[in-house]
């Protein structure tokens, strides 16, 4: 479709979309062409941490844009060099490699467990994952994910990658043999509806994978950088993975992930790994920028304290209107509405101005910049609560 103002079909049409055309954006809200105002409760699957366009992430990529825009990986460049400190410094990891999105850095850590096991567990290469998992879309990020919709695409997939229950250590046990060489799963299951890992069963998963030399990754695209109250998830849980892979939010809004490692699990020699754009220095200036943002003492406590807020407005509407819980953690929540209506009620916040996620018929994702005031999750509550008063009032009718 082409209109006067936008040749629409010029752009593969990969997802179905509205026809608003986004033009602006600061903090929690959004404009489009039209000049309509949206509350965002998506901020591009947990991307913008900070918001729309933050000041101190936009200052940070005009500064490094007029200095250098890179010098190709093939040598060093500051800000990617300060950033991967900073990194190692705040985390239980060693070292760093940069990429340019969660799926690349996910395809990082694959790569990294086989080159471990060719170096040091005579040639396994079987990672055990979840179902329900979501691990990106090359071919084995989406073989590592246990997603159903992914089952029948791209043929045949990447072998290698054996699928065990989320909160069953017996199921991951089952799984293990000589080919074992990492178990991989994201603490909590984004795209599945938000189910968590619960801590107990990530120390035994730790023990497990300790008892049988495996590595252990973790997927924290979208858990990290504060999502969850904790600039990692795994500091909630006592325990600490050999491999971390970050995105989403570790750029605030730019193209920017990680792969992090311990000195143990980084067996990479030169050669095995590389992109042009990986270490980008404008990238990692952002990246820079929102670690230290986050990392200002008490914005991690108001992150853990808006969460709360938000899970318990989120319980409050669930009573009122007789769904089901809330799940999550922090700033990383998911309504259960026990009925497959969450698309049409994603489509009626639209038009009222407010942006939701609905990542499966039945569930809400919530996924508010880190920021996000106490006045703004009254007016996506407000919102949601009119939509599914309405809703409530048209099945009594009917």
């Amino acid at each position: 479709m082409t209109t006067a103002t936008h040749p629409y079909d010029a752009l593969m049409d990969i997802t179905a979309r509205p026809k608003a055309v986004f033009v602006r954006g600061a903090g929690s809200y959004l404009w489009d062409d039209s000049r309509k105002r949206y509350l965002d409760f998506v901020q591009g699957w947990a991307v913008n941490c900070l918001g729309h366009s933050p000041p101190a992430v936009a200052e940070a990529l005009a500064a490094q844009a007029r200095r250098l825009l890179t010098p190709s990986p093939a040598f060093y460049n500051e800000p990617s060099l300060k950033l991967a400190q900073a990194l190692v410094e705040s985390s239980a990891f060693d070292q760093v490699f940069f990429a340019n999105s969660g799926a690349e850095a996910n395809e990082g850590a694959i790569k990294l467990a086989r080159k471990f096991g060719s170096l040091h567990k005579n040639g396994a290469f079987e990672i055990i994952t979840f179902e329900g998992g979501f691990h990106g879309r090359t071919l084995a990020t989406m073989s590592a994910s246990g997603k159903k919709a992914f089952e029948p695409l791209f043929e045949p997939k990447v072998s290698g990658f054996k699928k065990a229950e989320l909160n069953d250590i017996a199921s991951v046990e089952n799984l293990i043999n000589g080919n074992t060489v990492a178990v991989m799963l994201e603490p909590i299951q984004g795209e599945s509806g938000v189910w968590p890992a619960t801590d107990q069963f990530l120390r035994e998963l730790r023990a497990l994978t300790e008892a049988h030399g495996l590595l252990l990754i973790f997927d924290e695209i979208q858990t990290g950088m504060g999502r969850t109250g904790k600039l990692f998830h795994y500091e909630h849980t006592g325990i600490a993975p050999d491999i971390m892979t970050l995105g989403k939010g570790i750029g605030g809004g730019v193209p920017l992930a990680a792969l992090l490692a311990t000195e143990r699990a980084s067996c990479f020699e030169h050669g095995d790994q590389g992109g042009t754009f990986n270490g980008n220095p404008v990238m990692c200036a952002a990246g820079l920028a929102v670690l230290e943002e986050v990392g200002k003492p008490d914005f991690l406590k108001q992150v853990g304290e808006t969460g709360l807020l938000l899970e318990c407005e989120l319980q409050k509407v669930s009573v009122r209107h007789g769904l089901g819980g809330v799940r999550g953690r922090g700033l990383l929540l998911a309504l259960d509405l026990r009925l497959p209506i969450a698309p049409g009620i994603v489509a009626q916040a639209f038009e009222a101005g407010v942006l939701l996620n609905a990542p499966q018929l039945d569930t809400l994702r919530f996924m508010p910049a880190l920021n996000v005031a106490k006045a703004e999750i009254a007016e996506m509550i407000g919102c949601l609560d009119e939509i599914l008063t309405k809703a409530g009032a048209a099945r009594r009718v009917a």
